[in-house]
């Protein structure tokens, strides 16, 4: 199983309802995705202070690589994927991404 880790900053201009929509955007992607798990994202609880100021997160996990190469690909999530971006404070630079083989 692949699990994909997303930590990123919303620009303060941001409001809740693109958020949720952003997220029912990648929400939606399991249906069209074969492989892939329930979206859960969150604003960060840690009570560490080492956050580097990435204000939120999603996680996805995937049955396999192959389940996370065709979502990398797929055109709905780089259409997720893109309006994530345009909200993000410097675009790009407000996101953080990494993938973790996890055995069960």
């Amino acid at each position: 199983m692949i699990r994909h880790c997303v930590s990123f900053r919303f620009r303060d201009d941001v409001d809740t309802t693109e958020r949720a929509a952003i997220h029912a955007d990648l929400e939606a992607l399991w249906r069209v995705i074969d492989g892939m798990g329930k979206v859960e994202l969150s604003a960060n609880t840690s009570p560490e202070p080492f956050a580097r100021g990435f204000t939120h997160g999603f996680t996805i996990d995937f049955r396999d690589a192959a389940a996370r190469d065709a979502y990398l690909v797929h055109e709905a999530h780089q259409r997720a994927g893109a309006r994530l971006v345009a909200a993000l404070e410097g675009g790009t630079d407000g996101l953080m991404v990494f993938d973790l083989e996890i055995s069960i």
